[in-house]
């Protein structure tokens, strides 16, 4: 069993979002529990584990997945002046589904 609350809660919509753009196969949407101001998370509605599974088959979905990721950062880089693009990898995710955080501000709490 593995850990992923983007196919188990998210797309399976058994936890309700602030979707922020959604296109076909890709949905970014404020984090539910953030650790920025402004965090917002990307992802592929096809599940693919980690940027390192990628496979050459997922290249649109990564090319649309990553025109969505420049839409918001463009909108938060417009909106507070910039953000950080970040994806994690092994020990460091959380969840086992290919995700990148658009954030902004000082994490929270710090």
């Amino acid at each position: 069993m593995t850990n992923d609350f983007y196919c188990d809660e998210v797309l399976s919509g058994k936890t309700e979002v602030d979707r922020v753009i959604e296109t076909e196969n890709v949905l970014a949407y404020h984090h539910t529990r953030p650790f920025y101001p402004v965090h917002i998370v990307a992802i592929p509605k096809k599940h693919i584990s980690s940027l390192i599974a990628l496979e050459d088959s997922d290249n649109a979905l990564l090319l649309e997945l990553l025109g969505v990721i420049k839409k918001v950062a463009a909108m938060v880089t417009e909106e507070h002046g910039a953000c950080r693009v970040i994806t994690n990898l092994g020990n460091y995710q959380d969840s086992k589904h290919l995700h990148w955080h658009i954030v902004s501000g000082k994490p929270l709490g710090a």
